[in-house]
C-alpha cells in the first residue's frame, strides 16, 4: 500500500489560501504560516500530517499527494474542509 507524508495549510477562503502561497513563494516558512494560519488542528506541528495511506484522506487532497511532484507546494485545492496548500515530503 502507498504511503506519503504531507504538509499542509488549511484556510477557510481560496482568497486567504492565494495570499498564503505568494508569501510562501517569496521563501516564507511554511511550518510558521501554518501555525498562524492554518484551521487545522495538525498546525500546531506546523501543518505536518505525518505519514498516511493511500484513501486515508479525501480525494481531492489524496490525488495531489501521491499524484503530483513532491516537494512543490501545491493549491489551493477545495475540499469540504476549506482550501488547502500542500507540499508532499515523500512518497514510497
Amino acid at each position: 500500500m502507498a504511503t506519503a507524508s504531507a504538509v499542509h495549510i488549511l484556510v477557510k477562503t481560496e482568497k486567504q489560501a492565494l495570499e498564503l502561497k505568494k508569501q510562501l513563494d517569496k521563501g516564507a516558512d511554511f511550518a510558521l504560516l501554518a501555525k498562524k494560519h492554518s484551521i487545522c488542528p495538525s498546525k500546531k506541528k506546523g501543518g505536518d500530517l505525518g505519514e498516511f495511506r493511500r484513501g486515508q484522506m479525501v480525494k481531492a487532497f489524496d490525488d495531489v499527494v501521491f499524484k503530483k511532484p513532491i516537494l512543490t507546494i501545491h493549491g489551493p485545492i477545495k475540499t469540504k474542509f476549506g482550501f488547502h496548500l500542500i507540499k508532499t515530503i515523500y512518497r514510497s
